[in-house]
């Protein structure tokens, strides 16, 4: 077996080789990471490179959200300016949150009549494929060119919308043994998991901007920038509450109040750049995940429930964005329809659920079809939904359109 050292090298030169070949060949370069794990997973290349060791001890669903997810977050959140942030906050946060609850009743319901899982793995399937993967939502806004509105909006749901859906996948996962579930309760639990988020990233954020005050080297701030993130996600985590959205709140807070007010340029350049790099390694942990975990013979083998969970998901996607964005306004105006459009193509799933349906007891019923599906959508959302959506941004928004990129200022 080879060391944990060879196993990251060989990932780290996988990464360089799908950058460089996306960039050659202008070939997504999440596609290209996607098919790369696939290619190993179901090679030789896997027992020699050790990819067993990779996926169970650092890719593991608890532990897999918990390192990679952060970095992509704040370094996200950081780089909103707030300004833009409340300009969108409305219509973003209702996708987020209501969106998320309408996809996963639209699809657990379709599911439990065309299917017929039983009622609530239908509703726990819902619940895991419901949000947009937040590596690949901003892996795929990353590279578009849009509006500075419509990229902020689609951001800011990518962010929040994951918490929701571990929010709604822990409730429903602690109900599978009880023979009626609360709606009321579930409702409480929810509002206490994400504010009790929202309260702990501040006060993180709140004693890292006091410590900023303290240093004037860029080292120095970049640790405390390492400490609020994985500091807030490990405290929001352990307390009962999101962890997600506790990272997403100090991020916001650090890089609109502490950059602002504390921190010098030169060190603002340093720790961005830093958090530039991290989210792009942990966006190729998120994409080779992905291609690790998709076996290309289960999928042939469930392709009818595939086909028809990506249907479910389609109908799910389309219920919630519409409705919500035509009743919504940005700075008093409607959204256009082609921000609808992209928000409908922009919801890609990956990672996220993969790490979902792989932290399901062995106990759940209909478990194996579950995963099937969970695999067979996430793969299928990538390779067809990412080109769609890149060749509808380039006819629909011309680059001299105003854009702003989704890191930005270094």
């Amino acid at each position: 077996m080879p060391s944990l050292e060879i196993i990251l090298s060989a990932f780290l030169a996988i990464s360089l080789t799908a950058s460089i070949i996306s960039s050659k060949a202008r070939v997504p370069y999440t596609i290209i990471l996607v098919l790369f794990g696939v290619a190993i997973a179901g090679s030789s290349l896997s027992s020699i490179l050790g990819v067993s060791l990779l996926y169970d001890s650092l890719l593991g669903g608890g532990l897999f959200v918990g390192l990679v997810l952060p970095p992509l977050l704040f370094e996200t959140t950081m780089n909103i300016r707030f300004e833009e942030f409340r300009a969108v906050a409305r219509p973003a946060l209702r996708l987020a949150t209501v969106g998320v609850v309408i996809a996963t009743v639209v699809g657990g319901l379709f599911l439990w009549q065309i299917i017929q899982l039983p009622l609530l793995p239908s509703f726990l399937f819902a619940s895991i494929i419901a949000p947009t993967d937040t590596a690949t939502v901003l892996e795929v806004f990353r590279r578009a060119k849009l509006p500075r509105k419509l990229s902020t909006l689609m951001e800011t749901e990518a962010v929040f919308n994951d918490a929701t859906g571990i929010t709604i996948f822990t409730i429903l996962l602690t109900s599978l043994d009880v023979s009626r579930l609360s709606l009321i309760q579930a409702a409480i639990s929810f509002a206490e998991i994400f504010g009790g988020g929202v309260i702990v990233g501040l006060l993180v954020a709140l004693g890292a901007h006091f410590l900023s005050r303290l240093v004037t080297d860029p080292m120095s701030e970049t640790m405390i920038t390492i400490t609020t993130v994985y500091g807030s996600y490990t405290v929001a985590s352990a307390l009962g509450f999101s962890g997600i959205v506790a990272v997403a709140i100090a991020g916001l807070y650090y890089g609109n109040s502490t950059v602002r007010t504390w921190v010098l340029p030169q060190t603002t350049r340093t720790v961005r750049n830093f958090w530039r790099i991290t989210a792009f390694i942990a966006n190729s942990l998120a994409f080779l995940y992905i291609g690790l975990s998709t076996d290309l013979a289960r999928i042939q083998a469930d392709l009818l429930p595939i086909g028809l969970a990506f249907t479910a998901v389609t109908i799910a996607r389309f219920s919630s964005v519409y409705p919500l964005l035509g009743t919504s306004k940005i700075n008093g105006e409607p959204i256009p329809r082609a921000w609808k459009n992209v928000a409908m193509l922009g919801g890609m799933r990956g990672s996220l659920s993969i790490a979902l349906v792989a932290s399901l007891p062995a106990t759940i019923p209909s478990r194996d079809v579950i995963t099937s599906m969970v695999l067979g959508v996430a793969f299928t959302s990538i390779i067809l939904q990412g080109p769609l959506l890149s060749s509808y941004v380039s006819r629909k928004f011309p680059r001299k359109v105003e854009v702003r990129p989704l890191s930005r200022n270094f």
